[in-house]
């Protein structure tokens, strides 16, 4: 079998091209590297040589990436979040600790099984480090390709083309609701229908998301729309804090929802759109887990089959003498 270029791919070679993505420019990425331009300008025709195809194609303002060029971009993007996270995990471990799990949630599972599922981890792996990290879908998938989170959890979503197929696994589906503050004029009335809310203003998640596509398709079940005039937000905090301060109606997944009216942030009306949404998990494939992750599956699991963590327990304090 032939030499393969990557065979001759160092670590080096990677920061060169991750520099000509972002310059544009073979000098100003020749004098970031400390190298000068001909010798970079000969490293990346060799490459191109060995590979067969262009990576950049050349021209009076500088550099712009192929398709195939991108596509390497993106892998070496990759690579060097996986080092970095390498050099992190190694420090931990020298200092004593048992790894590092870094887990996306989005505004589904922020609220409830995304926090319970890092005290799960925290009781089950107490010198674990542990990022959690709330976003969107969208942003959360890009960065758990990147290498950037380890597991994300969040709304079943279809995932873009433009990123690598991952492991997921459905844990629950459930029903959209109705939210308002705790004593909005709503809640006096003996019913409530859908003429009643659309007299308010609405807080909605953003076009695209699930939870919206759920209240678009209850709304149309019903023969109704959004008011004109609706605030449109992605932010749970946002959206508690914008529900508590004015008469607007809200919507939220229906564990986020019995979590924040038993904590006293808000209250669900009596009027559930047609409509359900689903959570899953997504984690990288064809690659070997390490311990910490995989147990940090297996805590996010119990904690949606329980709807508790194990950390929800009241200290021995012991009695006085």
């Amino acid at each position: 079998m032939g030499s393969d270029w990557t065979d001759r791919v160092r670590l080096r070679h990677l920061r060169f091209l991750l520099s000509l993505a972002q310059t544009r420019n073979l000098s100003h990425s020749a004098s970031a590297l400390h190298t000068t331009q001909p010798a970079l300008s000969k490293w990346l025709k060799d490459l191109e040589a060995d590979i067969g195809l262009t990576l950049f194609d050349r021209h009076a303002r500088g550099l712009t990436p192929t398709p195939h060029g991108q596509t390497l971009i993106d892998h070496a993007r990759r690579i060097e979040a996986q080092l970095d996270r390498a050099a992190a995990d190694m420090k931990i471990l020298s200092e004593g600790g048992a790894g590092h799990v870094a887990l996306g949630a989005s505004g589904v599972a922020a609220t409830e099984a995304g926090p319970l599922s890092v005290l799960e981890m925290a009781a089950r792996m107490p010198e674990l480090r542990i990022d959690l990290v709330e976003g969107s879908m969208d942003l959360l998938l890009g960065q758990l390709a990147q290498g950037d989170l380890d597991i994300v959890l969040g709304r079943t979503v279809e995932v873009p083309e433009d990123l690598p197929a991952f492991n997921t696994e459905v844990l629950y589906t459930e029903p959209v609701d109705l939210v308002t503050r705790c004593d909005h004029p709503l809640l006096r009335q003996a019913e409530i229908g859908w003429g009643d809310v659309q007299q308010y203003q609405w807080i909605v998640w953003p076009k695209g998301s699930p939870i919206r596509k759920a209240l678009e398709d209850a709304l149309a079940a019903a023969d109704r729309r959004l008011p004109s005039n609706y605030i449109e937000s992605n932010s749970v905090i946002a959206n508690v804090t914008l529900l508590n301060n004015s008469d607007v109606i809200g919507t939220a997944s229906h564990r986020s929802a019995l979590i924040l009216s038993d904590m006293n942030m808000l209250r669900i009306l009596p009027l559930r759109p047609q409509g359900t949404g689903s959570v899953s998990l997504y984690w990288r494939k064809n690659e070997r887990l390490p311990k910490s992750v995989e147990q940090a599956l297996d805590c996010i699991r119990w904690v949606i089959e329980t709807g508790e963590s194990t950390a929800r327990t009241t200290p021995d304090t012991g009695s006085a003498s």
